[in-house]
């Protein structure tokens, strides 16, 4: 097996791509830094010059993951464009087509056990991506009256626990998880009840 960690001058990102193949096999706490440094072509000993231990390499992971995470939720945001609503819908099928492209990634994010205040670059990666759904619930809840609005965190997380939980129950393959229904339809419905018991839409 070549070395290619050390060939191309990049041994981070070797072990990078390595463990996002191992946690798309065993998960993100399934794999040791010995199998990392195998998939990267180096010895075992080589990870350690990057990396203190696998939870320092999933930090990166997550981080890289975040930073993707900001890019394509901004993208589909796209400044609230057309409107307040497409924009919010359009967020949150970005969250399940990113957990679908991304699966290594979303795992590190989500299924590691880690904080996202393990580094400084987790932390900035990850406010910037809960930043894009915060400011997506707070343009659309803006016609609300002040008195009955919810504030734009918490809309926000009560989405991202909705999309959260259909990517994990329904949009992962997993045994057990039967539904007639797409996972696009199960948030559409499910964010289309949301925003009626706000009163953003109507009920019919």
């Amino acid at each position: 097996m070549s070395k290619r960690g050390y060939h191309h001058g990049n041994l981070r990102q070797a072990l990078v791509d390595g463990a996002l193949n191992l946690i798309a096999e065993k998960g993100p706490t399934g794999f040791t830094m010995a199998e990392a440094a195998k998939q990267a072509g180096v010895s075992a000993a080589a990870p350690y010059r990057h990396f203190a231990g696998r939870d320092d390499l999933l930090a990166e992971i997550a981080t890289q993951g975040y930073e993707l995470f900001g890019d394509v939720l901004e993208y589909a945001y796209d400044d609230g464009k057309p409107s307040p609503m497409a924009a919010f819908e359009a967020v949150g099928r970005a969250y399940l087509a990113f957990a679908r492209k991304y699966p290594g990634h979303y795992m590190a994010m989500f299924e590691a056990g880690l904080s996202v205040n393990q580094t400084a670059d987790l932390a900035r990666a990850a406010t910037r991506s809960d930043r894009v759904m915060q400011r997506a619930a707070e343009e659309l809840s803006a016609r609300i009256p002040i008195d009955r609005r919810p504030p734009g965190a918490m809309f926000s997380a009560h989405i991202t626990a909705l999309s959260h939980g259909i990517v994990e129950l329904y949009a992962r393959g997993k045994p057990g998880a039967r539904t007639p229904f797409t996972p696009e339809e199960l948030l559409e419905s499910g964010v289309g009840i949301y925003l009626r018991g706000l009163g953003l839409i109507s009920g019919d």
